[in-house]
């Protein structure tokens, strides 16, 4: 299980930028690398995250290959109202990795 770690405000004024960070623990194998015996660690990678605020999604990413072990994740949105926001991570093998914060819009 992949240990999720969110930043984000509890409280935003109304149309207020706000900053979310967001870290996931997860090994990101390429498929290049091999382990101690030699044999190719096969390839195991987070391919999607998506965010929704009240449904509506408002960031979405591409992760490849390239993508460094333990992806950080930093982007903006408008505090627009009072609500959740959903963090969602597809992974190669069929995991689906997911949290939501709450964010009370004044």
């Amino acid at each position: 299980m992949a240990t999720i770690r969110i930043s984000i405000p509890e409280t935003a004024a109304k149309d207020e930028i706000v900053e979310i960070r967001t870290l996931i623990s997860h090994p990101m194998d390429n498929g290049y690398n091999v382990d101690a015996r030699g044999q190719r660690i096969p390839r195991h990678i987070l391919h999607t995250f998506i965010v929704t605020y009240n449904g509506v999604e408002v960031f979405h990413a591409n992760l490849h290959p390239a993508q460094s072990t333990n992806p950080y994740m930093v982007f903006h949105t408008v505090a627009v109202e009072t609500g959740t926001l959903e963090f969602t991570w597809l992974d190669d093998d069929g995991s689906v990795f997911s949290d939501t914060r709450t964010i009370t819009v004044q």
